[in-house]
């Protein structure tokens, strides 16, 4: 039975979605509301884990996954767990995987919205912003807020945390704020410290407070086809570099009004008694690369009746960036429906069965992101410190195994 299908946003999920039904013959069309591509870029890394990468490998056509792999930033195989005055808890170490499509990848988001919107052409669709849908007795109508409309046999929400199709799709489900603040920025890897460059660091903190890092190593082959046209501090996908995210629960409100230089500044001034080269690295971060993120969750919800509107990463499940498994839950979301949308059962028994599967393992991945979220932050000096011993009990497992 042949099926039309509608993907609402152009996010990682929504076009991986689209590369794996393109290449199964489906009809798809998917609507974004950006103006152009560019509008959609983030300056950030993103992690993707075995899950993701085997997500990507099924769903991309060929040329798109071999140019997944060329962007990809230089692999680091070290996790670092440290104390604010860098002494070593645990480093943890790996080899790296024989396949690709089983390994762990970092990519500049850049570059991976850019693999991911090549090649869909005549189905990807900018400034369409999606109103509201309707459903009829033989398929559902989109509205958009230019006044034109489209029509689908199946709609896909994939529109992000802020949802609209799950607005009316759901509109019970919501999100909390966990009252934890990000505050995130990068900078060049010139002035990164070595423990900065081999690999992600989590430095455990005293309690309140914490502070991830993590490099992105662009190889010298990397493409760039973006930063003659937008910021170059925001945007530059050749340029190596290390992120770090500041997190805490009791930040003063008037941080919101702080512009990239005041948030900065807000970062030392809070870690000037840490070890010079973690300040260091806050220091050399470009004004423009500082922001504030504040931190909220999904909240699970009850099954609901399947039909023919549903709904794929952010839209279905909303985490904290804690656990970095957001953006692979939904390359999971992707590989998952994309199956059973092409497995040739009837598209109402495919939709049914990808939503069993997915509240499973999405309501496990939002559960262990705030968990995550609140050990990062935790005021607790009895869990601090048990975190820090059973650090160093990790740290002395691996130089025995070593």
């Amino acid at each position: 039975m042949t099926v039309r299908v509608a993907v609402v946003g152009g996010g990682t999920g929504g076009l991986c979605l689209a590369h794996g039904l393109v290449r199964a013959g489906v009809d798809v069309a998917v609507y974004e509301r950006s103006r152009t591509r560019t509008e959609r870029l983030q300056g950030y890394r993103v992690h993707i884990d075995p899950r993701g990468a085997a997500a990507l490998h099924e769903c991309l056509p060929a040329s798109s996954w071999d140019r997944f792999l060329a962007t990809t930033g230089s692999a680091a195989h070290e996790f670092a767990f440290v104390t604010e005055q860098l002494r070593a808890l645990a480093v943890l170490r790996e080899p790296p995987a024989a396949d690709p499509a089983a390994a762990h990848h970092s990519v500049s988001r850049i570059s991976l919205h850019q693999v991911l919107s090549a090649g869909l052409e005549g189905i990807l669709w900018y400034d369409k912003e999606f109103v509201r849908y309707e459903t009829g007795p033989k398929d559902v109508t989109l509205h958009f807020a230019d006044g034109t409309t489209a029509s689908a046999d199946l709609v896909i929400g994939a529109d992000g945390a802020n949802s609209r199709v799950r607005g009316q799709l759901l509109p019970h489900a919501h999100r909390v704020d966990t009252g934890i603040v990000m505050i995130a920025g990068k900078a060049p890897v010139e002035a990164a410290a070595g423990r900065f460059t081999a690999g992600p660091v989590y430095v455990v903190a005293p309690p309140g407070c914490g502070l991830f890092t993590a490099p992105h190593l662009f190889p010298e082959s990397a493409v760039n086809d973006e930063t003659a046209a937008v910021d170059p501090v925001l945007f530059d996908n050749t340029g190596s570099y290390v992120m770090w995210g500041y997190g805490a629960r009791n930040l003063p409100a008037a941080v919101s009004e702080l512009d990239g230089a005041g948030l900065r500044a807000r970062v030392l001034d809070l870690i000037r008694d840490w070890h010079p080269e973690v300040r260091a690295l806050v220091s050399a971060s470009p004004d423009a690369s500082v922001s504030r993120l504040p931190i909220l969750t999904s909240v699970p919800v009850r099954a609901w009746s399947s039909g023919p509107v549903t709904l794929l990463g952010d839209a279905a499940h909303s985490m904290t960036p804690f656990r970095g498994i957001g953006a692979n839950t939904a390359l999971r979301d992707a590989q998952v429906l994309c199956r059973k949308l092409t497995s040739g059962t009837e598209p109402s028994v495919a939709v049914a069965e990808y939503e069993r599967e997915m509240r499973k393992y999405a309501d496990k991945a939002v559960r262990a992101s705030a968990r995550s979220a609140e050990q990062f932050v935790s005021e607790s000096r009895l869990r601090r410190a048990l975190m820090r011993t059973m650090f160093r009990m990790m740290g002395a497992v691996q130089k025995l195994r070593r």
